[in-house]
C-alpha cells in the first residue's frame, strides 16, 4: 500500500502526467467547441438541405415544366403545318425530346412532395396536353396517308375523265353521222334510210349525249370536293354524284343491246368507284377540324398549367424564406458559443505555456540537446548530469549510458573497417586474377584456331594445283580421243573390222575413265574450295541447295573418318525432301554445321562399335547415320540421327558450351557445337538435341526460309562462343 502511494506521488512529478492533464483540458474545450459547431452547422445543414433538396429543385422543376409545356404547345402547330414526312419526323423528334424532359421534371416535382393536390392538377394538365399532342401526331400520320390516297384518286379521276372524253366524243360524232348519212364506216355504202334515220338510232344518240353530260357532272362534282373546306358541304356533293350516277346507269341500261355498252360500261364502273373521293375528303376535313380543336385545347391547358406552376413557385418561395431566417438564427447562436470557448482556450494555453512548458520543460530539454549535439560532434568525454525524477532526467541517464557504449563501439568500428577494406582488396585481386586466366585461355584458343586455319588453307592450296592439272589434262585427253575417233571415221577403211571394234571399245573405255577422273576431280576441287573458304572465313547469303550441301559435307566427313581409320564402316542413309530446293544461307557456315554434326555422329557410332566388340566380340552392330530434310511453309528442317553411344542427360545441357567436350584432348576442342549453335542462331534458327544413352542421338536444325538476322564472321562467332 505504501509503495502504491509512493508511486502515485512520483507520478505527479512526471512531465507526461502534467502534459496529459493540460492536453486533456484542451481536448475537452475542443470537443465542446466541436459539439457547438456541429450542432449549429447541423441545424444550418438541415435547413439548407431542405431548401436544396426540396424547394429549390421544386422551383427549378416547376419553371422547367412550364418551359417544356410551352415548347410542346408551340410545336403542335408546326406538326399540323408539316408538308412532308421528313418535316413531320423532325418536328416529332423535337416534341419527343420536350416530352421526355417534361416527364423528367414532373418526376422531380413528385419526389419533392410539391403538394399532393397541386401536383395532381399539374399532372392532369400535363397528361391531357401530352395526350392532345399524341392525338395530333396520330392525326398527322393519318392525314399523310389520306393525302397520299387523295392524290392517287385525283390522278385516277383525271385518267377516267380523259378516257371518257376519248370514248364518248367519237361515239357521239359517229352516231350522229350515221343517223343523218347512213354511213358507218368509210368505204362502205350507206344503209337504208329506214334503218339509219329511225327513232331507235335517235334514241341511241340521245342516251350517248346524256352519258356525256352526266359524266361531266359527276367528274366536276368529284373535282369540286377537293376545294371544299367544310365537311358539311361534302354530303350535298355526294347526293348530286349519286343522282348523276343513277342517270348514267339508266342510260347504260338503255344502250344494253348496243355495241356501245360493252365499251362504256367498264369506264363508268371506274368512275363510280371514284365516289370514295367524297368520303375521303369528308374524313380529311373532319380530321382538320379535330386537330384545330386539339390545338385550342392545348392552349387552354398550357394556361391552366402555367397558373398552377406559378402557385407552386409562390409557395416554395415562402418556404425558402422561412428556412433562411431559421438558418441565420442558428449561425448567430453558434458564433457566440464558439467565441466564448475560443477565449477560454486561449487563456488556458497561455497559462500552460508560461508556467509549465517554458519554466520546466524547455530549459531542461535545451540542456539535454546541447549535450547531444556535443556527442554528435565527437565529444564523448563530457558526462551528462541532470537532476530530477521526470522523463528528462531518465533521458539524461540513458544518454550517459549511450555515451559510454559509443566509446566502446567507436573502437570496434575502427577495427572492423580496416578488416573490411582488406577483404575488399583481396576479392578485387582474385577477380582480376580470374579475368587474366580467362583472357589467357581465350588468346591461346584463338592462336590454335588461327594456326589451324592457316594450315588448312595451305594444305588445300597445295592440293588444288595437282587437282587443276588432273582436271585440265583429263579435258585435253578427252579432246584428243574425240580427234582420234574423227580420224578413225575418216580413214577407218584401212583397218580390219576386229581392229576397228577393238579401237572403238578402247576409246569408249578411255572416254568413260576420263569422265570419271573429271567428275571426281571436280568433287575434290569443290572440297578444296570449301576448305579454302573455311580458312578465309564465311561469305554472304547465297541461294544454296541444302540437299546437295548436306550430301557433300556428310560424305566429306565420312571419307575423312575413313582416311583416319581404315576399319571405320558406316551406312549413310538419306531421306531428302525433293521440294527443299534452294534456300538463302552462307554455304561455308552451314557446311561447317553439317560437317561437324556428321563427324560427331561418325565418332559416336565408331565408339559404340568398339565398345560392343571389346565387350563380347559381336559384329551384329551396323553403324548407321540417317540424313533427312523437310521444307515447311515457313521453315527448313534438317535431322541428323545416328545409332551411336548417345549422350547422357546431364551432358546434353552443356554440349553447346564453348570448350566443353567428352572427347580426349587430342580428338576435339569443344568448339564445334558451340560454333554450330552460333551459326544457326544468327540465321534465326535453333538446334534441338534428343538422345538416349546407348541407343541414338538426333540433332534437329530448324531455321526460317527467309533470313531474319544478320550473319556474323566465323572468327567473331568463335570469339563469342568462347
Amino acid at each position: 500500500m505504501i509503495d502504491r502511494i509512493k508511486g502515485l506521488l512520483e507520478t505527479r512529478y512526471r512531465i507526461s502526467t502534467q502534459l496529459y492533464l493540460g492536453i486533456g483540458g484542451a481536448v475537452a474545450l475542443v470537443i465542446a467547441a466541436s459539439l457547438v459547431g456541429w450542432f449549429s452547422f447541423n441545424q444550418v445543414g438541415d435547413v439548407q438541405r431542405r431548401v436544396n433538396e426540396g424547394r429549390v429543385p421544386e422551383m427549378v422543376a416547376a419553371f422547367r415544366v412550364a418551359q417544356h409545356s410551352n415548347s410542346l404547345v408551340a410545336a403542335a402547330p408546326r406538326l399540323t403545318s408539316a408538308v412532308s414526312a421528313e418535316d413531320f419526323a423532325g418536328v416529332a423528334a423535337s416534341i419527343d425530346e420536350s416530352h421526355a424532359a417534361l416527364e423528367q421534371q414532373l418526376a422531380v416535382l413528385e419526389q419533392a412532395d410539391a403538394g399532393d393536390e397541386r401536383f395532381a392538377r399539374i399532372r392532369d394538365h400535363a397528361d391531357a396536353l401530352i395526350s392532345n399532342i399524341s392525338a395530333v401526331k396520330d392525326g398527322m400520320s393519318e392525314s399523310f396517308d389520306l393525302n397520299k390516297e387523295s392524290d392517287q384518286l385525283r390522278v385516277d379521276l383525271t385518267a377516267v375523265r380523259t378516257k371518257l372524253g376519248e370514248i364518248l366524243t367519237p361515239l357521239i360524232d359517229e352516231q350522229i353521222f350515221y343517223t343523218i348519212t347512213g354511213h358507218r364506216l368509210l368505204g362502205e355504202g350507206p344503209a337504208p334510210r329506214e334503218e339509219h334515220f329511225s327513232e331507235e338510232e335517235f334514241y341511241r344518240y340521245y342516251h350517248l349525249g346524256l352519258l356525256q353530260t352526266n359524266a361531266n357532272i359527276a367528274t366536276e362534282l368529284l373535282a369540286n370536293s377537293y376545294v371544299v373546306s367544310d365537311a358539311s358541304l361534302v354530303e350535298p356533293l355526294k347526293e348530286r354524284f349519286e343522282s348523276a350516277q343513277s342517270r348514267i346507269e339508266r342510260s347504260l341500261f338503255a344502250l344494253a343491246d348496243t355495241p356501245f355498252h360493252a365499251e362504256l360500261s367498264p369506264v363508268f364502273s371506274e368512275l363510280f368507284a371514284l365516289e370514295s373521293v367524297l368520303d375521303l375528303r369528308a374524313r380529311q376535313l373532319r380530321l382538320i377540324e379535330h386537330q384545330n380543336d386539339l390545338l385550342e385545347s392545348n392552349s387552354d391547358l398550357a394556361n391552366e398549367l402555367l397558373s398552377e406552376v406559378e402557385g407552386l413557385v409562390s409557395a416554395s418561395s415562402d418556404s425558402v424564406q422561412a428556412a433562411t431566417q431559421a438558418s441565420t438564427q442558428a449561425i448567430f447562436t453558434g458564433r457566440l458559443l464558439l467565441l466564448a470557448i475560443g477565449l477560454i482556450s486561449i487563456v488556458g494555453a497561455l497559462i500552460i505555456v508560461w508556467l509549465f512548458v517554458g519554466r520546466v520543460v524547455v530549459s531542461r530539454i535545451e540542456m539535454l540537446s546541447g549535450w547531444m549535439r556535443s556527442m554528435a560532434g565527437g565529444d564523448l568525454e563530457t558526462q551528462v548530469e541532470i537532476g530530477g525524477r521526470d522523463e528528462v532526467a531518465e533521458m539524461a541517464a540513458a544518454l550517459e549510458v549511450f555515451r559510454r557504449h559509443a566509446l566502446e563501439v567507436q573502437r570496434l568500428n575502427l577495427v572492423e573497417k580496416l578488416a573490411n577494406e582488406l577483404q575488399g582488396k583481396n576479392d578485387e585481386l582474385e577477380s582480376v586474377l580470374a579475368d587474366l586466366r580467362k583472357a589467357q585461355d581465350q588468346i591461346v584458343m584463338r592462336e590454335k584456331l588461327a594456326a589451324l586455319g592457316e594450315l588448312t588453307a595451305g594444305v588445300a592450296h597445295e592440293i588444288k594445283n595437282p587437282l587443276n592439272f588432273v582436271k585440265n589434262f583429263s579435258e585435253a585427253s578427252a579432246d584428243l580421243l574425240e580427234e582420234l575417233n574423227e580420224v578413225l571415221s575418216e580413214n577407218g577403211g584401212e583397218l580390219t573390222p576386229d581392229d576397228r571394234d577393238l579401237i572403238e571399245e578402247i576409246s569408249e573405255d578411255l572416254t568413260g575413265n576420263l569422265k570419271r577422273i573429271h567428275t571426281h576431280g571436280e568433287r575434290a576441287n569443290r572440297i578444296v574450295h570449301d576448305m579454302l573458304s573455311m580458312g578465309r572465313g564465311a561469305g554472304g547469303l547465297e541461294p544454296t541447295n541444302l540437299n546437295n550441301l548436306l550430301d557433300e559435307h556428310a560424305r566429306l566427313a565420312y571419307h575423312s573418318k575413313r582416311a583416319a581409320d581404315t576399319e571405320f564402316q558406316l551406312d549413310l542413309k538419306q531421306d531428302l525432301d525433293p521440294e527443299m530446293g534452294e534456300v538463302e544461307v552462307i554455304p561455308q557456315d552451314m557446311g561447317r554445321v553439317f560437317l561437324n554434326m556428321v563427324s560427331n555422329a561418325c565418332d559416336a557410332t565408331d565408339e559404340r562399335r568398339r565398345t560392343i566388340e571389346q565387350a563380347d566380340g559381336s559384329t551384329d552392330y551396323s553403324p548407321t547415320v540417317w540424313l533427312s530434310t523437310k521444307r515447311g511453309d515457313e521453315t527448313a528442317v534438317i535431322r541428323i540421327r545416328d545409332n551411336g553411344a548417345g549422350i547422357p542427360p546431364d551432358v546434353i545441357e552443356r554440349v553447346f558450351n564453348p570448350f566443353f567436350t567428352t572427347k580426349p584432348p587430342d580428338k576435339g576442342t569443344g568448339l564445334g557445337l558451340a560454333m554450330s549453335s552460333d551459326i544457326v542462331r544468327h540465321r534465326g534458327g535453333t538446334i534441338r538435341v534428343k538422345s538416349e544413352p546407348g541407343q541414338f542421338t538426333e540433332m534437329t536444325i530448324e531455321f526460317p526460309l527467309e533470313p531474319v538476322a544478320i550473319e556474323e564472321d566465323a572468327d567473331e562467332a568463335a570469339v563469342q562462343a568462347q
